[in-house]
């Protein structure tokens, strides 16, 4: 009999086939976004779950379903996963780095120039039927080429934001970390590490790719904002929460900074209210790692890691992007 697996929201019809060849698959083709309490009750017997990223894993709903073997998610961030909680109880988790990385710095690179150009307010004036003539300052931004790009988070992400300002675009880059890059890395980049603070006030376009976590909630707050350019823009293509919006919207009305790029949300899909009635922000649902190609690789790793997580022959291939392979040969507590 196939190990039964839950695949929490609608995925590509070849990824999902895919899994019917090794699972009893209970599918989501209505997309619905279920209830904790009915995510809990689709559980019931399942071996695997196939996560897309937002679906809650913590202690609590792993002690109401015994079965559960693999928790696999097609995203990169994992904050939704309490991991320690998961191999505590022999629950091995995976999750899809690498496959997004350059997709999401092309997006993060394109919002950050949207941004910087004022292209979505200068869309929504024409859309509007308000233009009617060319003026000198015409939704005049700020350059791109040549400007300082600060990146906060120096991982696969920003480590290729760098690569295409300081290549393409000629911008000095320097950045912030928890652990510095290494010499070689850093000449290579062209970027050069600085303090927060010092990121903060010498950036002329801020990209956030720092991963979520309770260390990191409200990382950029009106503090932070203070300390950055009036000119600035800010990007955030990592995690919501990482950003206080409700300080973000005062300082974009006030002109603290002088422009936002939003990916991500603190509440999402729900959007604080105040962002919605600045002009100087671009607002986008989520969306930094969606191309074709790339979605669909992040499905077929998740898959990969599942397959191989509830293969239980002897020599069976190890999930390739496991959180915590200890927990494979090990008995459930």
């Amino acid at each position: 009999m196939k190990p039964q697996v839950l695949v929490c929201r609608r995925i590509f019809p070849e990824t999902l086939e895919r899994l019917r060849e090794h699972f009893a698959v209970e599918a989501n083709d209505a997309d619905v976004v279920w209830s904790r309490d009915e995510l809990i009750a689709r559980l019931q017997g399942k071996s695997g779950a196939f996560l897309t990223g937002t679906q809650p894993i913590d202690a609590t709903l792993l002690d109401a379903c015994p079965d559960l073997r693999a928790v696999c998610s097609m995203a990169v961030g994992y904050n939704n996963i309490d991991v320690p909680a998961c191999t505590a109880r022999g629950v091995l988790v995976s999750n899809a780095p690498d496959v997004l990385t350059e997709t999401t710095a092309d997006f993060g690179f394109a919002l950050m120039m949207a941004t910087a150009r004022r292209i979505a307010e200068s869309e929504h004036f024409l859309r509007r039927g308000e233009w009617t003539k060319w003026s000198v300052d015409l939704f005049a931004g700020a350059d791109v080429h040549g400007a300082t790009l600060g990146i906060l988070g120096m991982g696969r992400i920003g480590r290729a934001i760098a690569r295409r300002g300081a290549r393409g675009f000629a911008m000095p880059v320097v950045y912030h970390n928890r652990s510095r890059l290494d010499p070689a890395v850093e000449a290579e980049l062209g970027a050069r590490w600085l303090t927060k603070e010092e990121l903060l006030a010498t950036a002329d376009h801020l990209v956030i790719v720092v991963p979520y976590s309770a260390e990191s909630h409200h990382l950029v707050g009106e503090a932070e904002l203070k300390r950055m350019k009036p000119t600035a823009t800010l990007t955030n293509i990592a995690r919501g929460g990482i950003v206080d919006d409700r300080a973000l919207a005062a300082a974009l009305r006030a002109g603290t900074i002088a422009a936002a790029g939003l990916d991500v949300f603190e509440g999402e899909p729900a959007v604080h209210p105040d962002l919605l009635t600045v002009a100087n922000v671009v607002l986008t649902p989520h969306i930094a790692s969606a191309s074709l190609p790339t979605r669909r690789a992040m499905a077929e790793l998740a898959a990969d890691n599942l397959i191989a997580a509830l293969d239980t022959r002897p020599g069976a291939a190890l999930p390739p992007t496991a959180l915590n392979p200890e927990v494979l040969g090990r008995r459930r507590l």
